[in-house]
């Protein structure tokens, strides 16, 4: 029996335990906000010893996780150490969400399985991936052939807020240093490249005054009119600009919260909005938030009692394909071709993933795992988001297949 036939009977003799477990890992709430995911990392750290894997449990201070704006992190990482002359790579899927929201069918955090299809909160990004990853890695294992090089398996808890305290505190920390990384994928695509990020909180100060006497009063919310004004009436120039990775288009710009103002009858003195800027890959950060910050400030300048606060919530930087990244997308996009019996593109997103705080330690990422063929198939980050079985087993079989080209 040749390898490939040997990796996909071992994936589907063990696909019922597959499931099985990505169940287990879905009935663990993980909302982010609050952000309380110790406990998540605990039960994988004991589901891994069924297979004598040991979980190191990186906990982030409880200090730096509160002041950060969320309750526990504690990151894992499962070594493999294989022979000598190999690379090591590490399959990283995050397991902090966003929380269910309203209008679900089926209970958010259930696992339930109906007509071939698992629902529940992160069902396909990406606790799907715990489940791709360690069945891969443990079908890659059972071959039984000498292996060279390694895996690491990080699972992390800070995606939704940016990263810095998942991948980027055990990069800081240095606990980890892989050759490689394929992290939580959520379509067929395999994503080497996706948009930077900028999100400002900007805190508009006037002050309160009587609504019959508006005048004894500084309006926040007329200078915060001001600056949406400037904002949006900047998105037609936005457009103009084009990325020439395949699947980003232009940058994007909006503010998702407005709260302000303590009565309909009091002249609003305070007003807060958080914005989000998305920068194409070819734009650079740094520059980009001096311009944010500049149309915000020229917005209300000469407003007499307006004063502003600019505070950066998140900068995050392109995911950008590093030299040695091709072996890696050319492996899964022949594995993928074999599974799936189509070719696969290896393209941009204008999503932004944590993936890209390996690249800026300089070590080549790509984002691949199980997911629907388009995005909104899955209705990630929705009510009743689902994965196809299917798709869990056909991606389970590319990673492991990838792995062996890799590291036998």
């Amino acid at each position: 029996m040749n390898r490939q036939q040997q990796i996909n009977d071992w994936i589907d003799t063990h696909f019922d335990e597959q499931v099985a477990l990505l169940q287990q890992v879905l009935r663990v709430p993980t909302d982010t906000p609050p952000g309380n995911n110790a406990p998540h990392a605990e039960m994988v750290a004991e589901l891994v010893k069924q297979y004598g894997w040991q979980a190191e449990k990186h906990a982030v201070p409880a200090s730096t996780v509160r002041d950060y704006g969320m309750e526990s992190i504690t990151n894992l990482v499962v070594r493999r150490p294989y022979g000598a002359g190999g690379p090591t790579l590490a399959l990283n899927a995050h397991g902090d969400v966003v929380p269910p929201g309203d209008n679900w069918t089926y209970p958010p955090y259930g696992g339930v399985i109906e007509d071939g299809f698992i629902y529940g909160r992160a069902a396909a990004v990406s606790k799907s991936d715990f489940a791709t990853y360690i069945f891969a890695t443990r079908a890659l294992e059972a071959l039984g052939v000498p292996l060279k090089g390694g895996i690491e398996l990080h699972f992390t808890y800070d995606e939704e807020f940016g990263g810095l305290l998942g991948p980027g505190w055990l990069l800081e920390q240095k606990v980890t240093k892989p050759d490689l990384v394929i992290a939580a994928g959520f379509s067929y695509q395999i994503v080497t490249a996706h948009n930077a990020c900028l999100q400002l909180e900007i805190t508009v100060h006037g002050k309160s005054g009587h609504g019959a006497m508006p005048e004894t009063g500084v309006d926040a919310l007329q200078a915060a009119t001001r600056i949406l004004n400037a904002i949006y009436g900047q998105l037609p120039e936005l457009k103009k600009i084009k990325s020439q990775v395949a699947g980003i288009d232009s940058p994007t710009m909006l503010v998702g919260r407005i709260d302000g103002g303590t009565n309909t009858n009091v002249v609003p003195g305070k007003v807060v909005m958080k914005m989000d800027r998305r920068m194409i890959p070819e734009e650079d950060p740094v520059a980009v938030e001096a311009q944010v910050r500049r149309l915000i400030e020229d917005a209300v300048q000469g407003m007499p009692g307006i004063r502003l606060e600019i505070r950066r919530l998140l900068l995050s930087h392109a995911l950008r394909p590093l030299p040695g990244s091709e072996a890696l997308v050319a492996a899964l996009q022949r594995n993928a071709q074999a599974v799936l019996g189509e070719a696969i593109p290896a393209v941009g997103t204008p999503l932004y993933a944590d993936a890209r705080l390996y690249g800026e330690h300089g070590i080549p990422a790509v984002l691949y795992g199980a997911g629907p063929r388009t995005v909104p198939e899955s209705n990630a980050k929705k009510a009743d988001e689902r994965l196809l079985l299917e798709d869990l087993r056909r991606a389970t079989k590319v990673v492991a297949l990838t792995l062996a080209d890799l590291l036998v």
